[in-house]
């Protein structure tokens, strides 16, 4: 009985030495592999960023902006907005997956790019194209806006045809585009209130300087000198 405990205790220690040799081992990989996936991530992130804005030379990118799952950044040149780039997510038939789309500063779409997707392959994936098929017209939202077009699939009323047998996917992806279309006008909406804001303010101080210059040149409450006599 002695050696039968001697060898369970052995197994077990030898079991407990391979188990955290093993997760050294994956803590290691980990370490190596994360930075490289990240800056891939950025990378892909960044380019599609550019690909999905309207092409204007010249335009400039604010700092992002996010909550809930959605991310703004928005394009702009000499003041004006010229468009915005919209990330969100969402969940598809085969998990959550991640979209960037583009804005023009109507509103309309400009461009998409699927970032991250876990969609049945031959199926649900075809939403990385379906949807900027220039030669259907109810499968391409480029150039589209959700204000003027029902961004539902057909089958529910909507304007836009879905991809072959992946119906989920597709009412997914149009969700997630109807999403970064409201959070890229609510965006809007508070750059414009702010650029309102800002210009009544400053009518308002050129008004007071302009004010402030016509009482130094023609003072009204400064009564004439009376002239001394001196006979």
């Amino acid at each position: 009985m002695k050696r039968l405990e001697s060898n369970l205790r052995n197994m077990a220690l030898s079991l407990t030495i391979v188990a955290l040799a093993a997760a050294a081992l994956l803590g290691g990989l980990y370490t190596l592999t994360k930075e490289p996936i990240d800056k891939q991530k950025a990378e892909k992130q960044q380019k599609a960023i550019l690909s999905v804005l309207p092409v204007i030379d010249g335009m400039e990118i604010a700092e992002p902006v996010a909550g809930d799952g959605i991310i703004i950044y928005s394009a702009s040149k000499d003041g004006q907005l010229v468009g915005s780039a919209v990330q969100t997510e969402e969940n598809g038939f085969g998990g959550k997956f991640k979209v960037m789309v583009g804005f023009d500063a109507e509103g309309n779409i400009a461009g998409y790019e699927v970032l991250e997707h876990q969609e049945t392959p031959g199926l649900g994936d075809h939403m990385t194209e379906w949807f900027k098929n220039a030669d259907k017209e109810h499968q391409n939202i480029i150039g589209k806006s959700p204000a003027t077009t029902k961004f539902e699939v057909s089958k529910d009323g909507g304007e836009v045809d879905a991809i072959t047998a992946a119906t989920i996917s597709s009412r997914a992806f149009l969700k997630a585009v109807q999403k970064a279309y409201d959070a890229a006008i609510a965006a809007n909406n508070k750059v414009d209130a702010a650029s309102s804001a800002t210009a009544i303010t400053e009518k308002a101080e050129a008004q007071e300087w302009a004010d402030a210059a016509d009482k130094s040149q023609n003072p009204e409450n400064v009564k004439p000198v009376k002239e001394e006599s001196h006979e």
